[in-house]
């Protein structure tokens, strides 16, 4: 898309938008059409990724999700495998105004056979739950275990799960805790946002349950608290998906804590 085409579909989005119902969207196109149509934008698909995160809370309005799609697929044609990644999260999120998970496996899968690691993850977490296809753990453990050995954090702790549950893999759950463990090691201001509270929740469960540690409910309540605020910043822009796990979070944390009163010494004594 060039510069002046691409000006062209900004400034007419920009006149179908609210600033009030879409201020982070307006703002990015506003900043956009500061400069005239001849200057030189940035590349049209880096402008889409930014509004395909803005104002996560809400569904994207049919101009800009129009935008974006077909952005994303021109990139595709080009051979920027990404750009299926970003299609298939909008279906599966249903961002753009459709919530299909056929249709993001099979973009995921094009991304995936590309060699993109995001799509590879995505994949994991399509076949893990079934969206769409049937539930196959040996795949899903395939396809995690490709984003765990590029770093991925989200990758890692589900073969964590997976070793928890004995999902594919013989159920050990000292080596849950262990995989865990590792994932909390590896948080970084760049990624601990995006998958701290998953991971904190995580080793959470291990400490309340005794899964692969001993009954800690004081380390339990720690990693609860800490998880807790990460979902809610989380929930905060738009992350509806994690809503039933900060609910858990919120009922473990109670029940942590009401252990950790009926532990404490009594203080009654007699003459």
């Amino acid at each position: 898309m060039n510069s002046r085409r691409l000006y062209r579909r900004l400034n007419d989005i920009f006149s179908k938008i609210s600033e009030e119902d879409y201020p982070e969207i307006y703002n990015i196109i506003e900043n956009e059409l500061d400069f005239s149509d001849e200057e030189v934008y940035e590349e049209a698909y880096n402008i889409a990724g930014e509004l395909h995160e803005a104002d996560g809370t809400k569904i994207l309005p049919a101009c800009v999700a129009n935008f974006i799609m077909e952005v994303y697929k021109e990139e595709l044609k080009l051979g920027n495998v990404n750009a299926a990644c970003d299609i298939g999260s909008l279906y599966y999120t249903g961002r753009a105004g459709e919530q299909n998970y056929k249709k993001a496996v099979e973009y995921y899968t094009i991304a995936a056979n590309g060699g993109c690691r995001q799509a590879q993850e995505n994949l994991g977490y399509c076949y893990y739950y079934g969206r769409d296809i049937p539930v196959d753990y040996e795949k899903a453990f395939h396809y995690f275990a490709l984003g765990a050995f590029d770093g991925h954090l989200r990758s890692l702790y589900k073969i964590g799960d997976m070793y928890r549950n004995g999902y594919y893999v013989d159920k050990n759950e000292a080596e849950a805790f262990y995989i865990y463990m590792h994932c909390v090691d590896g948080l970084n201001e760049d990624n601990i946002s995006i998958v701290g509270g998953d991971i904190m929740m995580r080793v959470g469960d291990c400490f309340f349950n005794g899964v692969g540690t001993e009954v800690d409910n004081n380390q339990a309540l720690k990693y609860y608290q800490l998880a807790e605020q990460m979902f809610y910043d989380r929930l905060e822009s738009g992350d509806f998906l994690i809503k039933n796990c900060y609910k858990h979070v919120l009922e473990n944390e109670e029940k942590a804590r009401q252990r950790l009163i009926d532990a404490l010494p009594g203080y009654e004594w007699t003459k």
